[in-house]
């Protein structure tokens, strides 16, 4: 890899992908790839901590590596890879998991959201999901993490934990920084604008997903949550219906919020949903032809995982053998 710095992230292949998703993280990473060494995963492990079906776990799986691909990464620049694939995520996460505290990952707000969820299915895998997230991070000297605002607290225990370890063994991993994007950071469900879009969302209105097609698109963004008022102005506290869709629209066209306001004043929220829904059809619809064409070519997918885990796996495992040089391990035998 040339000398430059590293990014790491990950998606997992649960649900369908949202616009949130796609804005708050991988339209990023299309530019980022351009001047970072980049690593983005397919966190398939990390979704079993809550139930699957396997067999829509496994084509979930192809339809995010296809969509990753037609969102403009390229697997030539970024290393892109499943990450079950790579066993060093697992290998590593024990090893952290003995220098993180029971109270951090006590502290840890998505776990005390996902226990509420899942209340049936509290299992050792949901408490320990930001230590693999960590080792996930820590495993490719990650400089930077482009994630989305709710992931920001696992990111700082991935920073505590590797201070810990160099601390304790000394300097082995890069202290890893978060990135998070100004505008689109964070994407609000279309029904309940104080909440974000989460694709595990009930009410099929509040999420747009990247394959929804065009009538749906239009449906949801006319039954978009506003309030009574009739400016369209960004209030992020009194008006988050109208920030958020200001949001949309603003990362869709590339124009800034200021200047969406100025387009939208003395008209009505229906012009104004319909606007955000005609900018979303037309940012997803190439992107859906060319999701589609690359998901039915089974052969090149598996050539792209199959490379990105060799790839990924000379990286992990470098690490990896050094961490456990330090912590006592007898070197393996290849």
């Amino acid at each position: 890899m040339e000398n430059k710095k590293v990014i790491f992230s990950g998606v997992q292949p649960t649900g369908k992908i949202t616009i949130g998703n796609y804005l708050g993280a991988i339209k990023n990473w299309t530019t980022m790839q351009e001047e970072f060494n980049s690593i983005f995963c397919v966190v398939d492990l990390h979704s079993i901590t809550v139930n699957q079906v396997p067999a829509e776990l496994r084509k979930n799986t192809f339809d995010l590596l296809a969509l990753y691909i037609a969102c403009g990464l390229d697997p030539q620049k970024s290393i892109l890879f499943v990450q079950s694939h790579v066993p060093a995520h697992t290998e590593l996460a024990w090893v952290l998991n003995t220098v993180t505290m029971v109270g951090e990952m006590n502290r840890m707000t998505q776990f005390k959201d996902k226990c509420r969820k899942h209340a049936d299915n509290i299992n050792m895998g949901l408490m320990d999901y930001p230590v693999l997230m960590a080792a996930d991070i820590l495993l490719y000297q990650t400089d930077l993490v482009p994630v989305g605002i709710d992931q920001k607290q696992h990111v700082e225990l991935a920073r505590d934990v590797a201070q810990r370890f160099n601390n304790k063994y000394s300097p082995t991993f890069v202290v890893p920084e978060c990135y998070t994007p100004k505008v689109g950071a964070k994407i609000m469900s279309l029904q309940e604008p104080t909440a974000k879009m989460s694709k595990s969302d009930e009410n099929e209105n509040a999420v747009v997903t990247m394959l929804d097609d065009k009538d749906t698109i239009m449906r949801k963004f006319k039954r978009a949550v506003t309030d009574s008022d009739t400016v369209v102005r960004f209030d992020a506290e009194n008006k988050p219906g109208v920030s958020n869709l200001l949001s949309i629209y603003s990362c869709f066209t590339g124009k800034s919020i200021a200047e969406a306001e100025v387009e939208f004043e003395g008209k009505g929220y229906g012009d104004f949903k319909t606007k955000v829904a005609e900018a979303v059809i037309e940012g997803v619809s190439p992107i859906q032809a060319e999701q589609q064409r690359i998901v039915k070519d089974k052969a090149y997918l598996e050539e792209v995982l199959k490379d990105g885990a060799y790839r990924a796996s000379k990286l992990a495992y470098k690490t990896l053998d050094k961490v456990y040089r330090k912590v006592g391990f007898i070197p393996r035998v290849r």
